[in-house]
């Protein structure tokens, strides 16, 4: 038997978010400016999330608690927060995309 036992979640089970990634999104804030978020509504298959994005369209994406959640967490992070579903992505988001496509 292992020393680690890890919890199997039902199938069709979300993962919900933890306090890893609430610390992945302070760490990458810490790297990057001209941060903005957008918080993307829970749906059939994920759970509410954050996606920030730098000034030059560098993008990452966490899953966080609530849209609540994230909206105080870019305010106490000084950061802009918007609802994706009302003002959709940044083009520069797009261009990162297509510039590092190979990545």
């Amino acid at each position: 038997m292992g020393l680690f036992k890890r919890r199997k979640a039902k199938p069709g089970t979300l993962r919900g978010a933890d306090s890893a990634d609430s610390a992945y999104l302070k760490e990458w804030i810490a790297h990057r400016k001209g941060i903005e978020g957008f918080v993307e509504p829970r749906t059939a298959v994920s759970d509410t999330t954050l996606l920030l994005v730098a000034i030059d369209g560098e993008w990452t994406r966490r899953r966080v608690p609530s849209a609540d959640w994230a909206h105080t967490f870019a305010n106490n992070n000084r950061i802009p927060s918007y609802d994706a579903a009302v003002v959709g992505y940044p083009d520069r988001m797009r261009e990162w995309n297509r510039r590092n496509k190979d990545r």
